[in-house]
């Protein structure tokens, strides 16, 4: 997976993902966040774990797709796995 980023502020992106994660120091503390909104990584994990369906998740959430929800999953599977390295 080719990371790129400007490590001064500590702005990673993941150009492989189908829709980018960006980490940001200045947007909610450096958590992982889909692109362009405020919903972190760890919030849609946490709707996945409190029994809620991917389908659910789309309607509650509309402006979030498939792919991002699976992005959002393959990051945590990913950051899980230590594959990539992501600032804080």
């Amino acid at each position: 997976m080719d990371i790129v980023g400007n490590l001064s502020v500590g702005i990673i992106f993941c150009k492989n993902m189908r829709h980018n994660i960006t980490s940001n120091l200045k947007v909610l503390g450096g958590k992982p966040v889909i692109n362009g909104t405020r919903i972190t990584v760890d919030f849609i994990l946490e709707l996945f774990a409190g029994g809620m369906k991917e389908e659910e998740i789309l309607k509650e959430y509309p402006t979030l797709t498939k792919g991002v929800v699976r992005s959002a999953l393959e990051y945590a599977s990913r950051s899980l796995r230590r594959e990539e390295i992501f600032i804080r």
